[in-house]
């Protein structure tokens, strides 16, 4: 094998290997949007139920007995 068929295989193994890594991060990229836009409605939620003077979360709130 000559050295130019050799670069010529690891330059066409690199670039599957950047298309392969491009994918991914493109993937990621519309997952975090998802994510982004699903905590900012919550984020929404949240203060929309604060504004109006909703209940403290189960958690918070005093035992009957107390």
């Amino acid at each position: 094998m000559t050295d130019i068929t050799q670069f010529e295989e690891r330059i066409a193994h690199l670039i599957r290997s950047v298309d392969d890594l491009s994918e991914v991060v493109a993937r990621q990229a519309v997952e975090i949007d998802r994510l982004n836009r699903r905590v900012q409605m919550l984020m929404e939620r949240e203060a929309e139920r604060e504004a109006t003077g909703g209940t403290l979360p189960l958690a918070d709130e005093r035992p009957p007995h107390w």
